[in-house]
């Protein structure tokens, strides 16, 4: 027996060095050819040195092996693209060779079995088309324009909940909910025509839970059973567990608000929204369709939540800059009317967004053809993955990029001047809901601005975008915990926009 029992752990012990040394033979040939890039760990690559601050150690490896490199995540070869100049040529001249998107075992195959995916983490084919196609109509300039008053009265609300909360300017908050709740609503009134009404509501709470847990899953370094198959089997791994959670929990409220959305529909009810617009088309199917409003609240939540996050208390630290857009909305004000748009905030809406992108790695593509750089073969298969945070750092397009100056965006008669940004990627790939999301935030901080001085409350908190990070692990960087004063300029003001329905 005891022979037995010892010739069986020998055997699993083979069998499980066997195993390894297979991993690692198939992760040295699934290396790209030509391409440099700094060696990693036996079976886990380079994942540990890039748990924290993913972005900025691909940034400083750039230094290193140039802006276009390979790690090696796991088992999967992946290149790194961190420069303006590297971006343009490999998305954008190289478009159609870089439309697809790679499937991850977290996000794909658990977390979005029963939902789809998004448009933006679909790979491509006849159905993305479709759906892409549908995204762009109701996300086209023209279209955006028309959802002016949707967006005014969320931003009113945000306003309503800054000047009631803060107890008009008496009282410190922690702006998150209040973010949350006007991000929320924007993807909810633009999509369905639906909205929830107070920050205090279980079902507010339930789905800004369940879609900051949906983007760690995004994460592109942040699940390493992605890239170690190994770890799927672990009995300790509670990964793929939380993923079927929230993926059950995501369904509920999709469905619900899907299903409220028809029934309006079939009492005869006019409904002005995207979703109802695109059903009316009868081109997508239900999992099409299901996918459009996945798209809308994971986009609007990703991008407004964290950029507003990150604006509010940056302008804190930067009374300046709040006071040079308030003199230049009182002067547009004057000067004009509301169909043009006061040059200096949309400069500074732009300076926000190069500073702090959302999602500072772009979603990942997967090549769907060959195509070559630097005389370099870059084959069909490869993930390919653009470092908007290192782009919007350039050096060469922004000689001083660590200060925070919207001027750089605005030509020696202040008018707006054009200038590459890559939050919202570069090419085929490109998010296509970029249009709204400037005017919602064109619009939030033209009025914010206008009515209230943001300070920080004591203690403060770090506006730096590395250091400032709370979860550095996470695919959205969001700010630490912090909080700040909305100090009326004008309650009288205030008072009476908050009375206009």
């Amino acid at each position: 027996m005891i022979d037995f029992v010892k010739s069986l752990l020998l055997y699993s012990f083979a069998a499980v060095v066997a195993l390894l040394v297979h991993s690692e033979i198939a992760r040295l040939r699934g290396r790209v050819a030509g391409i440099d890039g700094p060696r990693g760990l036996p079976i886990f690559g380079n994942i540990p040195q890039l748990r924290r601050n993913a972005s900025e150690q691909y940034r400083i490896w750039a230094e290193k092996y140039g802006a276009v490199y390979q790690v090696m995540l796991g088992s999967v070869a992946v290149v790194v693209v961190n420069s303006a100049e590297a971006a343009q040529r490999v998305f954008v001249r190289n478009s159609a060779a870089t439309i697809s998107r790679p499937m991850f075992y977290t996000f794909h195959k658990v977390v979005s079995s029963t939902s789809g995916f998004t448009i933006g983490t679909s790979p491509y084919s006849a159905s993305l088309r479709k759906r892409r196609k549908a995204a762009a109509s109701a996300l086209n300039k023209r279209a955006v324009t028309s959802y002016d008053a949707h967006i005014s009265r969320e931003t009113q609300q945000f306003i309503r909940d800054a000047y009631e909360l803060g107890e008009k300017g008496k009282k410190a908050l922690d702006p998150l909910a209040l973010v949350q709740h006007l991000s929320l609503n924007l993807s909810l009134t633009l999509n369905w025509g639906s909205r929830i009404a107070s920050v205090h509501d279980p079902l507010f709470q339930e789905i800004a839970e369940v879609e900051e847990y949906v983007s760690r899953f995004r994460s592109t370094t942040g699940n390493m059973q992605d890239y170690v198959p190994l770890l799927r089997w672990w009995p300790f791994n509670t990964a793929s567990a939380r993923a079927r959670e929230m993926r059950t929990r995501r369904d509920v409220y999709i469905r619900r608000f899907n299903r409220e959305l028809q029934q309006r529909l079939k009492n005869g009810e006019k409904v002005d929204c995207i979703q109802a617009n695109v059903m009316a088309e009868e081109s997508l199917d239900s999992q099409e369709l299901m996918s459009l409003s996945l798209t809308m609240v994971a986009g609007g939540l990703d991008t407004i939540t964290t950029l507003v996050s990150w604006a509010l208390l940056l302008l804190a630290h930067k009374p300046d800059i709040q006071n040079k857009a308030y003199l230049a909305i009182k002067e547009h004000r004057m000067s004009t009317n509301d169909a043009t748009e006061c040059a200096y905030m949309v400069a500074l809406v732009r300076e926000l967004l190069r500073m702090y992108p959302p999602l500072r790695l772009a979603l990942p593509r997967e090549t769907a053809s060959d195509f070559c750089f630097n005389d370099k073969l870059i084959p069909a298969g490869t993930v390919v993955v653009l470092n908007a945070w290192a782009c919007n750092m350039d050096p060469e397009v922004y000689p001083d990029a660590h200060v925070f100056k919207p001027e750089r965006f605005l030509d020696s008669n202040g008018r707006v001047q054009p200038g590459s940004i890559f939050t919202y990627g570069q090419g085929s790939r490109m998010c296509p809901g970029y249009i709204l999301g400037n005017r919602e935030l064109y619009m939030l901080f033209s009025r914010l601005l206008y009515l209230f001085e943001i300070k920080l409350a004591a203690g403060g908190s770090d506006a730096d975008p590395l250091t400032g990070v709370a979860d550095p692990t996470s695919l959205v960087s969001a700010p630490k915990e912090y909080k700040v004063i909305f100090s009326p300029r004008d309650r009288k003001q205030i008072e009476r926009m908050l009375s206009e329905k």
